[in-house]
């Protein structure tokens, strides 16, 4: 009976110097990256992730948000690099920013591939977005959590209206620093450059860049209007789904618990993201389109002839980059959008 006794005690006290030890490991500190601020939907899901993670962990695991990729100097296509380098410990990053470590990615960067928001819900809530986890966790060493969402890209400029490939003509455009946006817009005639978001709005201003292409959130919370961006063309051309990932070893650390618990932050966090990137936006509700219109901007929306001339000039490039993504992923992906 006493040797029983002495055994289970000196259990319990082994699992509770490891519980210290575990404990110990927790730093006072997790880094969080993201590309905008708490001004746009996108640093406001960075700052709705901590609230729950503190939450859900009763304060055990405590993050600081680090916007505008100031972890890596603003360059954004370093995000994921620094990642896996342990650098930055977490991240809600742009599928953009992190093709060109991870190819797979280019997917929704496909010139036309999704017509619309239930084409980017049939891949980011079915099987093509367990797939592109699996390629994350796989080739990243990052534990990929949740689906965010930046939202459909859409092109404004100081020059005029664009209804056709032949409008670009000679414009110069500011692009991410993604190849395939670089031939994207090569193809439809523009002159494209690759430039970080903390360097494009200079560049608008100054007349360096005649145009721009991202999401109808940002181009109001970043007042595009302000630095000559007057006419604004509707073609839902490609779309920005974001990550919630957790650097591998830093996921390692935490007890199981508290990782189910990062994990259940990041997919309520995910959630009310997507619905906050909408607003205003999607369907019927069209408030923020009317903002725009009222600040003095010429919104043109594409007739389906005048959509299908940029598909059709851009149709080589996503032949190219479809080989280079994944014949097979691509193939899934289009079954995928079709069954919508």
């Amino acid at each position: 009976m006493l040797r029983r006794t002495f055994i289970a005690a000196a259990i319990a006290a082994g699992l509770l110097a490891s519980g210290v030890a575990q404990a110990q490991t927790y730093r006072a500190e997790y880094r969080l990256s993201t590309t905008l601020g708490p001004a746009f939907p996108w640093g406001q899901a960075g700052e709705r992730w901590i609230e729950l993670v503190r939450e859900k962990t009763h304060g055990r695991i405590n993050i600081k948000l680090y916007a505008g990729n100031s972890l890596v100097g603003g360059e954004q296509t370093r995000e994921f690099t620094a990642i896996r380098q342990g650098v930055i410990d977490m991240s809600i990053g742009s599928t953009i920013n992190w093709s060109p470590q991870i190819k797979e990615l280019n997917l929704f960067s496909l010139p036309f591939l999704m017509p619309d928001y239930k084409a980017m819900d049939a891949l980011t809530q079915g099987e093509v977005g367990k797939d592109l986890f699996a390629v994350l966790e796989k080739k990243g060493d990052v534990i990929p959590l949740a689906w965010g969402e930046n939202g459909f890209r859409e092109m404004s400029n100081s020059k005029r209206a664009i209804t056709s490939p032949a409008d670009m003509k000679g414009m110069k455009f500011r692009v991410v620093g993604s190849p395939l946006y670089n031939e994207t817009f090569s193809a439809l005639g523009a002159n494209p450059t690759q430039m970080s978001w903390a360097d494009a709005q200079p560049a608008l201003a100054s007349g360096a860049v005649d145009g721009q292409e991202n999401p109808l959130s940002v181009f109001v919370a970043a007042k595009l209007t302000n630095v000559g961006q007057k006419h604004l063309t509707l073609w839902h051309y490609v779309a920005d789904p974001l990550i919630f990932v957790v650097n591998k070893q830093v996921w390692n650390s935490w007890t199981p618990a508290d990782r189910e618990a990062v994990r259940q932050a990041a997919l309520q966090a995910g959630r009310e993201n997507v619905e906050k990137a909408r607003k205003g936006i999607a369907g019927s509700d069209n408030a923020v389109l009317k903002q725009i219109e009222a600040s003095g901007v010429t919104v043109t929306h594409l007739t389906p002839a005048q959509r299908d001339a940029f598909v059709q000039a851009t149709r080589p490039v996503y032949q190219k980059w479809a080989k280079t993504i994944g014949a097979d992923l691509v193939k899934k992906a289009e079954a995928a959008i079709a069954k919508r």
